[in-house]
């Protein structure tokens, strides 16, 4: 939890302060005064300044975009974040030049950053919050890859007559080969292997 605590002559401007440190708006903290401000007496007491401890709210937007921001500064890639979100998701797209790096070969890349900011936003949260981070439209073309080549394999694996064994694949991706194959009669799918060589066999039914 991030707070700073500020003086002033009011609580309000010890509050401004403590925004300005925090690069916050108000609505973003929380504000507790520690101390009311007292104007003495006679000039006989000294002044009494206001003092506040201004607290920012847990924002997981802003933790993901900051994480980001700092690891594409590092990357030194120029890539615009747009970033919208429901009660219990967030969807990260990312825009730039160049970013295949960010993809890697069959998206492991990009599931290995989505996996970091999932992380590192969910941590000691007691609300967590699925964050699911794409680069152009790239998890949609690549599902639709997927489902053509489920649909290709299990006509081989039934013309065949035996079983056809897909290369390792993460979860997500095992899932929609899975998905796509599973109205079928004429072929079944299961999943073998540890992660992550873990990979799925689509065999025809006898």
């Amino acid at each position: 939890m991030k707070f700073v605590e500020k003086i002033g002559k009011t609580v309000e401007e010890a509050v401004v302060q403590a925004l300005k440190e925090l690069d916050a708006t108000r609505d973003e903290v929380d504000v507790e005064v520690l101390e009311e401000p007292s104007k003495g007496i006679l000039g006989l007491i000294k002044v009494k300044p206001a003092r506040v401890k201004v607290i920012l709210k847990d924002n997981p937007l802003k933790r993901a975009s900051g994480l980001l921001k700092g690891i594409f500064q590092t990357m030194d890639l120029d890539v615009k974040i747009n970033i919208t979100e429901n009660d219990k998701t967030m969807f990260i797209n990312l825009e730039g030049p160049d970013l295949g790096i960010l993809i890697g070969r069959r998206g492991e890349t990009l599931d290995a950053l989505q996996y970091l900011v999932n992380l590192s936003v969910n941590k000691n949260q007691e609300v967590r919050k699925k964050i699911i981070i794409d680069i152009e439209g790239y998890r949609n073309r690549r599902e639709k890859t997927l489902q053509r080549l489920a649909l290709k394999l299990a006509d081989k694996a039934r013309q065949r007559g035996r079983n056809v064994v897909l290369e390792p694949m993460s979860s997500q991706e095992r899932r929609i080969i899975h998905t796509a194959l599973q109205g079928r009669d004429d072929i079944y799918t299961f999943s073998e292997g540890e992660e992550p060589y873990r990979k799925i066999i689509i065999s025809p039914k006898k």
